[in-house]
């Protein structure tokens, strides 16, 4: 696999898009349920798909731009995201025991990036739209399944057994241990079939010239920071809780 030496600017643009919604979110999270200024805010309706539009475009984002590094180069870039997870969970977990952050974001895509190394083979035998479509069955069939159950919504199609949920070694994987709690939890289930849903929209973007010409254009200011995505992600969380201190004393 040869590594992309073109700069998709656009693609820039939608990472530095997703990380200033990132950074505004979190600190209406630290006002309205740290400070508790408003402790019901994070179960509205319109919070929760903010939340939801966020994360799913950092995940189909890093679907889509797997292919465009070298092997050795997602070896080391998943490596260094699972580094920089284990950072944030123990800073957490000392600062903020309460709101400690296990599994996160991070850690997911770090991981979903190795596995994606011994996958590759089996992955580029799939067709792009049919693997598509798959990968979004397959994510909101096991959406619930931290909840228990595989189905669609309210729909329960199957009752998993409890034993999966009393190993704790299985709480990445998505069976969290009874009173387990994270701040940030993204398991591999269903997480990882969104992931390749980004991974296949890529096939299809490696192969259409239309996409690639529009995906040159950069966004002014938004393309410029998305390319610093991971250090606006560890840093912004200190800075916003500092600003919080500052005005909550």
């Amino acid at each position: 696999m040869q590594e992309t030496k073109v700069r998709y600017s656009l693609i820039d643009g939608i990472r530095g898009i997703s990380i200033v919604s990132m950074v505004l979110f979190h600190f209406s999270y630290d006002v309205f349920m740290v400070y508790g200024v408003s402790p019901g805010w994070y179960g509205q309706l319109p919070v929760r798909l903010w939340q939801q539009s966020i994360c799913w475009t950092f995940i189909l984002v890093s679907g889509l731009v797997w292919q465009w590094s070298s092997r050795s180069r997602n070896l080391r870039r998943g490596i260094l995201l699972n580094f920089w997870g284990l950072v944030i969970s123990l800073v957490t977990w000392i600062a903020m025991p309460g709101e400690a952050v296990w599994f996160g974001i991070l850690t997911f895509i770090g991981c979903a990036v190795l596995f994606c190394l011994p996958l590759e083979r089996l992955l580029n035998r799939i067709p792009p739209v049919p693997g598509i479509l798959a990968c979004l069955l397959l994510f909101f069939l096991f959406q619930h399944v931290q909840n228990g159950y595989l189905g669609f919504g309210s729909l329960e199609l199957v009752r998993l057994p409890d034993f999966l949920y009393e190993c704790r070694l299985l709480t990445p994987a998505g069976f969290p241990f009874p009173g387990f709690a994270s701040s940030d939890y993204f398991p591999w289930l269903p997480w990882f079939f969104l992931y390749l849903t980004g991974y296949f929209l890529g096939v299809i973007f490696r192969r259409n010239s239309v996409w690639q010409a529009a995906a040159r254009r950069p966004l002014p200011l938004l393309s410029a920071i998305g390319r610093k995505s991971i250090w606006i992600y560890l840093l912004h969380q200190p800075i916003c809780m500092l600003i919080c201190m500052a005005i909550f004393h």
